[in-house]
């Protein structure tokens, strides 16, 4: 058995499977604090014969080998979670090959392999939920560099009519601080699940992840964009994207057809814990 963790801000999704992607048990804990969130993790591993272990983590994190860090939570937010040494936690408990990745870089390679873009070797999955992330394959390996994609924080022009000062407690009016369901909340007052029938609300929703997607388009040109999280539950959220990034774009750059390019997950919510499933299936082969 493989043991995969899809360690989010809010919850940790914690699962059993194989090598296939198949899951055959799984929990959700909230993330609290290590001291909580990591017993629980543990006494749920403890009850099955696992090989390894695959993270897809929220961040940022450190995934540099070579770094005297490595396989910490870095710089985030989280109270409790800065730097907090993920890998090393469970390779003393558990002994096992630890794989260890971004949730969002967990959730492409899980796309890649079995989803929505199975056969490509190259496509981007982007989250829109409490935050705002991305993982990119890319010839048919995770992007990573000094460290891994921060695609969330990325700056965008200004809708017109948007006075809101932005939710980022680092960058204020990036990305994720305009247009992440915190800033959707906070701009109108409700939860964008009691926003539906507020157009307004999608259409400048639209207008700011159109203009990342135009920039992950023109500088990783990926064969397949993936939009997943609780945001892009919105129906609306699509054809607002596909709008303004046509707008955008003005015919610079031919894309696919957008219903067809830019797509929804095939393995629904499950793309980031199958992907982690991989990641300790890869850790295993390493080892």
């Amino acid at each position: 058995m493989l043991g995969a963790i899809e360690a989010g801000g809010t919850k940790f999704v914690c699962a059993v499977g194989d090598d296939t992607g198949k899951i055959i048990e799984r929990i959700q804990i909230p993330t609290t604090i290590p001291a909580e969130t990591i017993v629980e993790v543990t006494e749920f591993f403890k009850q099955y014969p696992i090989r390894g272990i695959g993270v897809g983590s929220f961040g940022p994190i450190d995934v540099n080998r070579d770094s005297p860090t490595y396989g910490n939570i870095t710089s985030t937010p989280k109270p409790g979670w800065r730097n907090y040494p993920f890998v090393q936690s469970l390779e003393d408990t558990f002994g096992v090959p630890i794989g260890f990745n971004t949730d969002v870089n967990a959730a492409a390679l899980g796309e890649a392999t079995y989803g929505a873009a199975k056969g490509l070797d190259s496509c981007l999955y982007i989250t829109v939920g409490t935050g705002i992330g991305a993982g990119a394959m890319v010839h048919g390996k995770l992007l990573q560099g000094w460290s891994h994609p921060e695609m969330g924080h990325i700056l965008v022009r200004r809708h017109p009519d948007d006075t809101y000062h932005g939710k980022c407690s680092y960058h204020h009016d990036c990305l994720e601080g305009l247009a992440a369901g915190p800033a959707i909340e906070e701009r109108w007052g409700e939860k964008g699940v009691n926003l539906v029938g507020r157009p307004e609300v999608w259409e400048m929703e639209g207008y700011y992840l159109a203009q990342a997607l135009m920039q992950y388009v023109l500088i990783l040109s990926p064969k397949k964009i993936i939009l997943g999280g609780g945001v892009m539950h919105q129906e609306q959220v699509l054809p607002s994207i596909y709008k303004h990034l046509k707008e955008f774009l003005n015919d610079y750059v031919t894309l696919p057809e957008m219903s067809e390019y830019i797509v929804r997950p095939g393995l629904g919510d499950n793309a980031g814990i199958i992907g982690a499933l991989l990641l300790a299936q890869q850790a295993i082969e390493e080892r």
